[in-house]
């Protein structure tokens, strides 16, 4: 993730919107009584939070999907192993 997209995305004054979403009164209940437990004010942040998670983790893996195709598509092309680690070390 990008820097500014990180630093964004740590602001607690980020707009928000209001979203419905059908879910079971089960689940409801199990999220109320874990989000106290691990330190949530109720269960609507700990969904935030869920969502969240997920959603970096996604874009994290996608991410690292769009990097390996590029360095598959590269070594087609017969730019060298070496060539590939020392940039990707420039990078890191």
């Amino acid at each position: 993730m990008k820097l500014e997209t990180l630093k964004q995305r740590l602001d607690k004054n980020r707009p928000m919107t209001t979203v419905t979403i059908r879910i079971p009164e089960d689940v409801i209940e199990d999220l109320k009584k874990v989000a106290p437990l691990l330190g949530f004010s109720g269960y609507q942040p700990l969904v935030r939070a869920y969502i969240g998670q997920g959603l970096r983790a996604d874009l994290e893996r996608l991410d690292g999907d769009t990097v390996s195709m590029f360095i598959e598509s590269l070594k087609r092309h017969g730019v060298s192993e070496d060539v590939i680690r020392e940039a990707l070390s420039d990078v890191a």
